[in-house]
């Protein structure tokens, strides 16, 4: 399979009819053909996944080493890791609480330390004395995802690796590229990449920190390995392939409207490029790469700090669940996911204090959308969702059939009301994979909702009510 967007980009003419009302904004079923970018099933597997958490651990912690997001640029003696109570099934605990399906590791971060059994270099687990030299954190990991019923996934950093002294994607401190020193780092990144994508079975994703140099750029070929042993998984993310966007900032927000696909017609899909960068927020409307937004945070964001990693006495800084709730409304609620960064603590355990926070959050969604009002599909321009009887809704919910493509400009919601008058609730422009509306309490018999605008005849997977 060709290592450009071939691999995830897939596009295809579509000739749908009948199930459409006529409308002059919307384009014909009967004689509609169009071409629209549509996600790969393993891209569709992310995006249902909604919600996943990043565990975040490296050498520096487990040694007592602490500093701003693990950013310390000095090489380690490895017999500092020795995390007694390491316990994978009690982090997924926190995976659990919240309702995360999916979860992802760390096996290295800036540091450069390999959580796993290797021999590529003398910096990981054989060198410690936990586990006699013998354990496999990355092992532990997917085994307890597992048994969760939870998705597993990967990180790894090749952007900064203080052991080779990497930082900024290249050997001497980013001014390598180009050297023999450089194609030594590359062939050991490349052996990252097979060790970690063979040995551990099928994946959710493999997860570039600040995304992978190309050989084009003077970096490892990386992509034919992850095509080869993980070919149902999500990459994420270099100038060749990007399964899924960054949304440009850690504070927990995407845009509004926010689109699934991004610009094409370039062969640079970096993050970082004109062509890219200025719609990581929104995406845009009708692009031809399928690449929708992942909104990270980290749950200790409040107060002044913003960590990844653990730190002492920041018990206090993880996020309320009210300020949650409104992540999960702009990430989750405008067509994204949402990726929440756990700490591990120096002895190997995650705080109890952010499993109860992550806990309480669960319980809130849960009795948020637990319980519909009402809730429908259906094909065309116009969908009305007829209530048991007469209720209080305070949250409208939409959801396009993404195995079509977004096909959804723009739309408006009405609800009946007194019996007989049909009163506006809300509109909106993008609805994707889902779109959350809030809106003040009002009590309806009916919702209606009519797509004014639309690239193909629309398919609600949700028409719902809460």
């Amino acid at each position: 399979m060709s290592t450009t967007r071939r691999v995830f980009l897939k596009q295809s003419s579509l000739a749908l009819a009948g199930g459409i009302l006529a409308s002059p904004n919307v384009v014909s079923a009967a004689t509609e053909r169009t071409s629209l970018a549509q996600p790969t099933p393993s891209q569709i597997r992310w995006q249902d996944c909604e919600i996943g958490l990043v565990y975040h651990f490296d050498l520096p912690i487990a040694s007592g080493r602490f500093s701003s997001n693990n950013q310390i640029r000095t090489r380690l003696d490895p017999t500092g890791y020795n995390p007694t109570r390491l316990d994978t099934d009690q982090w997924i605990e926190a995976a659990k609480a919240i309702g995360a399906r999916y979860a992802v590791f760390t096996a290295t971060h800036f540091n450069g330390f390999m959580q796993w059994q290797s021999d590529l270099y003398p910096y990981g687990l054989k060198q410690t004395p936990w586990r006699d030299g013998k354990g496999d954190v990355v092992a532990d990991f997917v085994e307890s995802c597992r048994k969760a019923d939870i998705l597993p996934g990967i990180y790894f950093s090749t952007h900064r690796n203080v052991y080779w002294q990497v930082w900024g994607h290249y050997v001497n401190w980013g001014k390598g590229r180009g050297t023999e020193a450089q194609a030594r780092f590359n062939r050991i990144a490349e052996g990252m990449t097979e060790e970690l994508c063979s040995r551990y079975g099928p994946l959710v994703q493999i997860w570039y920190d600040a995304g992978v140099k190309t050989p084009s750029e003077g970096g490892p070929d990386v992509l034919p390995i992850f095509e080869k042993h993980q070919p149902g998984s999500v990459f994420y993310h270099s100038r060749q392939r990007s399964d899924h966007r960054w949304i440009g900032n850690e504070s927990g927000h995407a845009g509004d409207p926010c689109w699934a696909t991004m610009p094409a017609g370039h062969e640079d899909l970096s993050h970082n490029s004109p062509n890219w960068k200025p719609h990581l927020h929104s995406g845009v409307a009708g692009g031809a790469c399928w690449s929708p937004g992942m909104v990270d945070v980290p749950l200790r964001a409040v107060g002044g700090v913003h960590n990844w990693f653990w730190n002492p006495g920041q018990d206090d800084n993880a996020y309320s669940c009210e300020q949650l709730d409104a992540i999960y409304d702009q990430s989750v609620g405008h067509n994204c996911n949402l990726v929440i960064g756990e700490v591990i603590k120096s002895d190997g355990l995650a705080p109890q204090s952010d499993i109860d926070r992550l806990s309480e959050f669960g319980k809130r969604l849960r009795r948020r959308f637990s319980q519909p009002a009402g809730e429908t599909s259906g094909t065309g321009s116009e969908l009305e969702l007829k209530l048991a009887q007469p209720t209080r809704i305070d949250q409208i919910v939409l959801a396009e059939d993404i195995a079509q493509g977004e096909r959804i400009r723009r739309y408006r919601v009405e609800g009946l009301v007194g019996g007989d008058t049909w009163k506006p609730l809300v509109e909106g422009q993008s609805v994707g994979h889902k779109w959350i509306h809030r809106l003040e309490p009002v009590e309806v018999a009916r919702l209606r909702l009519t797509v004014t605008e639309s690239a193909a005849p629309p398919i609600l997977r949700t028409f719902a009510a809460y």
